[in-house]
């Protein structure tokens, strides 16, 4: 008889209204050409995709390859962010720019950075946009810190999602901050969506199994050796890592006890 498997109709992520069967969020840059872009995010199963404004041509030059042509509107939801910005009217402005681009579009992700070198967010900074940006109905999905009490406050604000990072963008590291992650994550009312830090498939399973509702990557796909295979890796560990959340994993003890116990045996 084989065992039943868990639906996952009856598991999905909402942002803004919207449902979403994959809980994994790519990014679009890095790669070496727009094929291997849309390769990589249909092996990953990405049904949200982010796309620096300031660095991809989604229609704002009609002589170049268009981002648009291999990754449709009508099939993914586009993601602008506002990447390369290092103050709040510079992303407010990259976010307008963006509704105008996308006839509409009001889901953003938010990022203002704090410096070049560790591209860590400028808190201060991040606020200020984001409370522009609520004001003026977008729907704002942010990048911050791994800061409890900050992830309160964007929430507080009217965020669709907080997205702190778990390790310096790029770096590869993975998940630095675990006990500040599981922290936002028990009070939050929103999507918290690991952001930044993600190097390899264990990274992202740990993640989810921590109760993230989500990951967003683009280096640890695109910088791959393989971007295409690393993408379906990335996949399969997100569905395994929000599985044995939903599981529910055994207490760590110092000492094992017998699966097989001595008491009670018969005879």
């Amino acid at each position: 008889m084989t065992a039943p498997t868990p639906s996952a109709d009856s598991d999905l992520l909402t942002i803004a209204g919207k449902q979403y069967a994959s809980r994994l969020l790519t990014g679009t840059g890095k790669f070496a050409d727009l094929d291997e872009t849309r390769r990589a995010t249909e092996a990953a199963g990405a049904e949200i995709v982010t796309v620096a404004i300031r660095r991809t041509n989604i229609g704002q030059d009609p002589d170049q390859p268009n981002l648009l042509d291999v990754l449709p509107p009508d099939r993914f939801t586009i993601l602008p962010n506002t990447a390369g910005c290092y103050t709040a009217d510079e992303a407010v402005r990259t976010c307008r720019l963006a509704r105008e681009l996308l006839d509409g579009h009001k889901l953003v992700k938010l990022e203002v950075l704090g410096d070049q070198r560790t591209l860590f967010p400028d808190v201060v900074q991040t606020l200020l946009a984001a409370e522009t940006l609520v004001r003026d109905g977008f729907d704002v999905m942010v990048y911050t810190s791994d800061d409890p009490l900050l992830a309160r406050r964007l929430e507080e604000i009217g965020c669709v999602a907080v997205m702190p990072l778990a390790a310096p963008i790029g770096s590869g590291l993975g998940i630095q901050n675990k006990w500040n992650l599981v922290e936002i994550i028990e009070n939050a009312k929103v999507p918290i969506i690991v952001d930044a830090g993600v190097g390899t498939a264990s990274d992202a399973a740990i993640a989810m199994e921590l109760g993230c509702d989500g990951v967003l990557m683009n280096t640890a796909i695109a910088g791959a050796r393989e971007p295409v295979l690393m993408a379906h890796a990335m996949k399969l560990a997100i569905q395994a890592g929000r599985a044995a959340f939903r599981a529910g994993r055994i207490p760590r003890k110092r000492f094992a006890s017998a699966s097989s116990p001595v008491d009670g045996l018969i005879g």
